[in-house]
Order: C-alpha cells, then structure tokens, then sequence
C-alpha cells in the first residue's frame, strides 16, 4: 500500500468504526481485525500504519465525528505531513478542499466536562499505557520473577507490581504462560489490595467479568477459604476458567447469576460474606488510555443507565456481607455520579454502615472514597471506596 492508501483505509475504517460506536456495534480493535482479514494483501507495515492513522485520530476527537474523513481531515490539520498524502492519487483519498472541516480536537466530550471528578488532569486521559503486571504469589514471588524481565521495573507502592514498556509482549514469554504474572493494572492491583482478603475468608467478586480482580484476591488468601467469582454474562466468567489454571487458583468457585434476579442467586451466601468486591458495569473513562473510542459510545443515557444499575447492584451486594464485614465498591469511571456520588447515597439509604479510610500511598481522597487517576498516579482512572458493616 502506498503511504496516501493508507490514509484512505484508515478512512475507510474510521467510517465503520463511527457507525458502530453510534449503534452500538462491535469495537474498534474487531472491526480493524476483520478489516484486514479481508485484505490479506496488506502486510504487517501496512497494517500497523493504518492501525496507528485509526487510533491517531480516535485519540484526537473526544466528539464522536461525522465522517472517517472528517475524522482523518483533523489530525492532518495538526500534522501537515499527512495533509500531503490526501492528493488523490490512486486509492488515496481527494484533496482537501479549502476551509474544508476537520473533527475538533479535544479530551473529553462537551458534555461530559462538568461530571468529572475535579481533580482530573483531562491531558493525561489519554495517554499510552504502560504493560503492568502482577506477580502471582500462589506460583513464585518478585525476586523470582523481576530477573526473567529485565525491562520491567517496579511499581512504588505495590510489592508484587511490575511495569513494562508499552506495548511489551507478555503474553509471549514464558513468565506469562507459566503463570508467573498476570496483567493487570496498577489501579486494579491496588483496589484488590484494598479489599484486605485473608486466608480463611470468604470473598465474593461480584461482578468478576474475565477475573483480574479474583485472581489477585485468591493470591492474598493463598489459595485457602472461598472465593466465589459471580457475573451474568457466561462468555466472561468462561474467560476465567483457563486464566485460573494458569495461575494455579483451582479453588476459585464460579456463580452464573439471573441478570435482574441477582439476589435469589446469591442467598445461600446471604449474611456470610467477609469481604464483597462490586467493580461495577460504569462509563469507562479512566480507561480512555486503553480504549479512547469509548468517548464516541457514551451518552448521557447511557451513563444515567449505569448510575441506576450500579446502586441497585449494591443494594443487592449489601446484605451478603456478615456483621462487621467490608464492601468495596469500585469503578474505573472518573464521574462523581459514578463515584462519591454513589456511595454518598448507599451510605443515606443503608443504616449501619460507614465508609472508613484506606490505607494506601496513592491517590487522593474523594468524598468517602479514593480517587486514582492517569496524571496523578500513573495507572487508569478508578475511584474505590472501602464500606463496613456494622457490628
């Protein structure tokens, strides 16, 4: 492919990739594969191009466009030399004609702005992310594990954190397939710690999805008590069957739930619990870094349909948990309706329970809760909250 077809292909993508967002069909990174399934004729240059013009102007336009060539006109309006590449040649795309509209640059949609958690640095939400992993403490330990990945270095604050490059090839080395590491994420790493899991207990994730989060917990309870990953969607907890074994996490019991019936489910537990984890379905953005096409899905009906979903979750989650014992609830959104806001309001509707501080070197305290953010430190956006029963 020449340099000005590809231009052209990334529009081509960018089209789809807008209707989908607005449809609510599949992600950026499916319709790219399929994309290129189709053209085996596009080598790996050629595809890592068009993948990097995709993503450039995704990460640009916090506004979802018109147009992949609205899109594409944008970051050729910052970077000239891609503005010489629409010269249409074969394949490539038509000249931009003059005062011909770009899509706006920006962080974060207009109307989102003002829900942000004020202490936000919006320039930081979307940068690269750094590989994180965790060391698995059920197979080996960090003096083990750091010399077999001399790139990585350690994680301030997380003693089984490690960090690598962007981008770093995990998945390929034999520390990951013998599962000596998980990937993971500093942020999440840290909301694990937070729950304070021990051998013996009982520990419920609640909205486990693909089972990071379980993972570590059944790392902190050595193998030893119960720990019950529970989700709705069958396709996630499937995911955490072979990532247990990796991880030799074989006591980990998993709970299929009635989307809408959660409770009946869950009764048999009901007043047992040590230790409820809820990182609850919320608007993503503080993972914009990974996923910066989320910005063109979110809606305002949308996020108020996750902020109602979220509370009767933890309306649910409550009464599982045995006197004395600790809810955490989580999100990886950076809205205060998501965030302080939401345990604001558990804590009005539910007597007896108190949030109490969390002991750990990183974040800003937020309302009843924790605040992480890319900018401050240096992980995706989360806010977490550390909710005790009363005796």
């Amino acid at each position: 492919m020449t340099p000005s077809a590809r231009i052209q292909a990334a529009i081509d993508l960018l089209d789809a990739i807008i209707a989908s967002a607005r449809d609510g069909g599949p992600a950026a990174d499916t319709l790219i594969a399929r994309y290129f399934k189709e053209r085996r004729y596009a080598g790996s240059r050629d595809r890592r191009a068009v993948r990097d013009h995709v993503y450039d102007a995704i990460r640009r336009a916090a506004e979802r466009p018109e147009t992949g060539r609205e899109a594409m006109i944008g970051v050729a309006q910052a970077w000239p030399e891609i503005a010489a590449l629409f010269d249409g040649s074969t394949h490539a795309p038509l000249p931009i004609e003059p005062g011909e509209a770009g899509a706006v640059a920006g962080a974060v949609p207009g109307w989102l702005q003002p829900l942000l958690a004020a202490p936000v640095e919006q320039d930081a939400l979307l940068g690269r992310a750094p590989v994180d992993v965790r060391v698995n403490r059920l197979k080996s330990d960090p003096a083990c594990v750091a010399p077999m990945l001399p790139d990585a270095v350690a994680i301030d604050g997380l003693p089984d954190g490690l960090r690598l490059p962007e981008g770093y090839p995990i998945e390929q080395q034999a520390v990951w397939k013998d599962g000596l590491v998980e990937v993971q994420d500093a942020g999440s790493q840290w909301i694990s710690a937070a729950c304070g899991a021990q051998p013996g207990m009982t520990v419920v994730d609640l909205c486990a999805g693909a089972g990071g989060k379980t993972l570590a917990l059944a790392a902190a309870m050595a193998g030893k008590g119960m720990l019950i990953a529970a989700d709705t969607i069958r396709s996630r907890l499937a995911r955490l069957e072979p990532r247990a074994a990796r991880a030799g996490a074989t006591f980990i019991e998993t709970l299929l739930l009635d989307q809408s019936h959660e409770a009946r489910g869950l009764e048999s537990l009901r007043g047992k619990a040590d230790v409820v984890l809820v990182d609850a379905p919320c608007s993503g953005t503080g993972t914009w870094r990974r996923n910066p096409e989320a910005r063109w899905r979110l809606t305002q009906a949308r996020l108020d349909r996750l902020v109602a979903e979220q509370a009767r979750i933890l309306d649910f989650a409550a009464p599982l948990l045995a006197p004395g014992g600790v809810l955490v609830y989580a999100t990886c959104a950076l809205t205060d309706r998501e965030g302080r806001g939401q345990v604001d309001a558990f804590l009005s509707r539910h007597a007896g329970w108190s949030a109490e501080p969390i002991d750990l070197p990183v974040g800003r305290a937020h309302g009843a809760g924790l605040l992480l953010t890319p900018g401050h430190d240096g992980s995706d956006g989360f806010f977490f909250a550390r909710l005790r029963r009363g005796a």
